[in-house]
């Protein structure tokens, strides 16, 4: 019988429990997991809602439980299990029946599923889902990418099942194809640098100012009814009083301190390097994660360079230094969302997606790991100034920022005079935004520096070359290579090679080649003769016509 409103496949705990979440609210699931023991446990864990839930045991049985056009739900492992997921079920399907990838997916996969679904007659969606296994169980929050006509099929069980923020669903159509899950991808970012600063900041009030794990829990839960109020926050605090029944220990201390990875922290990594858009904390929160993986290098390094701690001396006092800490990780959260919002917007316009990021930072206000109360003022900046070039620029933001700003980088340079807890990479992946404020690029002025290369032939020392004499490199034919580069003038004889013992190289220079003109040098010297004379300047002409006959110039 075909009554049921959507199927799940992959019975995982975010699977059974997303499935739970939507029986809870009324709809009928069809359930299938490859293995039968999971269909099977997620049944006998289901109590009164498995009178909502249809246990399939091959895909043939699902495919026929699901009313049309068909929704199926995959909630598998990224990567080859969704691809031999879709290959099992496309036989089955009919045109128009849709298949939803609601896993951590690479967009890049997205848009490849997408496509060749679509040229099947399928259609797909992605899927991000933030919260964890208690989200999608309770309420997640939820960023799909897909067409708007698909969304339309499953938008109210999506929005039935989401979290919600005074009353307003966590959930949201943001663009087409991989939208969803880029988004998700840039969320786990965010979520990678927030955890790893917080995870320092712990580091420096234990190891620096010599508090106790319940000490540091108490000033993370003072910490969470200011600016700093956050899921993330709040649950460090939690975390850090309570006590492991097994041992008698504080919990933190019976943790091993190795943090793997899914990929979506890397790809977010990777994304703003390949889109040019700056992202420092995200970035040193992936390499933390694969320093802390290395314990075993760590553990002969500390014992080949071994050194004490040394205590920290930030604002001469504890309450001052604490007051310090909470400043410079505001400084840090307010930098990591401004990183990953800026990612986020330079995927919509090269991706054409138009993402409306006002409403990525609404669904974000609860059901995700990220929710905070900054999200209020970041989703106000977007819609005042849709286009803003910095978060930190946004009327809402800037006050915050400017007083916490100043504490990042004394942190950080206290923090690596401290010794051993001076892995701190996050905090000083963030510092360098938090300093580099001025009008004047700096360092970046060297970057393009004129650079000198010894010809290494004898004569005497080179002297500088006058700028209309900064030809192209010379070919074969002794003309000079449509070339950018600034480099010796060509020369068909030898008199010149002392003139010109070095070259003179500008990167994106504007010598007579980018303007596209033919150049030579002409030379009067004496065939074979020596001359200390400066060569002649060149002489251009201008490019060939290539306009068709009778054109007028």
């Amino acid at each position: 019988m075909s009554d049921a409103d959507i199927a799940v496949v992959g019975l995982a705990v975010m699977g059974r429990n997303l499935a739970f979440n939507m029986a809870e609210k009324g709809f009928r699931v069809a359930l299938y997991n490859r293995s039968v023991e999971r269909t099977d446990e997620a049944m006998a864990l289901a109590g009164p809602l498995a009178e909502r839930l249809i246990p399939c045991r091959s895909p043939e049985e699902l495919v026929a439980a699901v009313k049309k056009p068909r929704a199926i739900l995959l909630m598998v492992q990224a990567g080859a299990a969704v691809d031999e997921s879709i290959a099992r079920l496309q036989p089955l399907l009919d045109k128009g029946d849709a298949l939803i990838d609601a896993g951590n997916a690479n967009f890049h996969d997205t848009v490849r599923r997408e496509a060749a679904l679509d040229k099947a007659g399928l259609a797909f969606l992605g899927v991000g889902v933030s919260g964890g296994e208690e989200g999608a169980r309770h309420g997640p929050s939820i960023m799909v990418g897909g067409k708007p006509e698909v969304y339309g099929r499953v938008d109210k069980i999506f929005t039935a099942i989401a979290a919600k923020f005074e009353a307003t669903p966590c959930c949201a159509l943001l663009g087409t194809d991989g939208a969803g899950h880029f988004v998700k991808t840039i969320h786990n970012g965010i979520e990678y640098a927030d955890m790893q600063m917080i995870g320092e900041v712990y580091g420096l009030l234990r190891r620096g100012l010599g508090l106790t794990p319940v000490e540091i829990g108490d000033v993370f839960e003072r910490w969470s009814k200011g600016p700093l109020s956050s899921y993330l926050v709040d649950i460090t605090a939690t975390v850090l009083k309570t006590v492991d029944p097994k041992t008698g220990k504080p919990l933190v201390d019976v943790i091993v301190d190795s943090a793997g990875q899914k990929g979506t922290g890397r790809w977010s990594a990777i994304e703003a390097l390949a889109l040019g858009a700056p992202a420092s904390s995200i970035t040193a929160a992936v390499e933390a994660r694969g320093v802390s993986a290395e314990r075993a290098l760590r553990k002969t390094l500390s014992e080949r360079f071994p050194g004490a701690a040394q205590p920290l001396t930030l604002a001469g006092n504890r309450e001052a230094a604490i007051e310090l800490l909470e400043q410079a990780l505001l400084a840090g959260k307010i930098l990591a969302y401004t990183e990953g919002f800026a990612i986020m917007s330079a995927a919509s316009r090269e991706y054409g997606w138009k993402l409306p990021l006002a409403e990525v930072a609404r669904i974000w206000r609860a059901g995700c790991i990220i929710r905070s109360t900054l999200l209020d003022r970041i989703a106000s900046a977007y819609d005042q100034t849709p286009d803003i070039e910095s978060l930190v620029l946004a009327p809402g933001l800037t006050p915050l920022f400017e007083g916490a700003a100043g504490a990042l980088p004394e942190v950080v340079a206290e923090a690596f005079r401290h010794g051993p807890v001076g892995r701190d990479l996050a905090l000083a992946g963030a510092a360098p935004a938090a300093l580099d404020r001025r009008p004047d690029p700096g360092p970046a002025r060297l970057l393009r520096r004129p650079r000198l290369r010894p010809d290494r032939r004898r004569g005497p020392a080179p002297r500088p070359l006058e700028p209309e004499r900064r030809l192209t490199r010379r070919t074969a034919s002794g003309f000079p290579a449509a070339t950018g580069s600034r480099m010796r003038p060509a020369q068909p004889g030898r008199e010149h090679r002392a003139e010109n013992r070095y070259r003179l190289i500008l990167d994106g220079g504007r010598g007579p080649a980018r303007e596209g003109r033919t150049c030579r040098t002409k030379s009067t010297a004496t065939p074979g003769a020596r001359t200390s004379a400066a060569p002649p300047a060149p002489r251009c002409s201008p490019p060939p016509s290539t306009a068709p006959a009778g054109a007028s110039s």
